[in-house]
């Protein structure tokens, strides 16, 4: 995750960082060791750059901070929680391309 506004997320911040913002919070819960993982990076990195800050990218990594992805009841990585206002409200089971995302995502992109 190499865009320098991804949020980063820990155990210790995940709560206060999704509370926080007040746009679209796309969170992508990733392994290290994940390929598809790697490959769905890109993807989100490039809906948030081009959203002009209506949506922020936060990462989790499940395996240094399983905490958040168990109160959610992620089983799968990559998967994507869309939160508004420190609200979760959808899933997403990655990995998809672009297009296979929400249209009211890229409307805000």
């Amino acid at each position: 995750m190499a865009n320098p506004e991804t949020v980063h997320l820990t155990e210790e911040n995940f709560d206060a960082a999704i509370s926080r913002d007040t746009g679209l919070m796309m969170v992508d819960f990733w392994a290290e060791w994940c390929g598809p993982c790697r490959a769905f990076a890109p993807v989100l990195e490039d809906l948030a750059r081009g959203s002009a800050g209506t949506v922020t990218l936060a990462t989790g990594r499940v395996g240094e901070s399983p905490g958040p992805a168990e109160r959610y009841g992620i089983r799968s990585a990559p998967t994507l929680l869309f939160a508004k206002q420190g609200t979760a409200s959808m899933q997403w089971t990655a990995p998809v391309r672009s297009a296979q995302l929400p249209p009211w995502l890229h409307a805000s992109a």
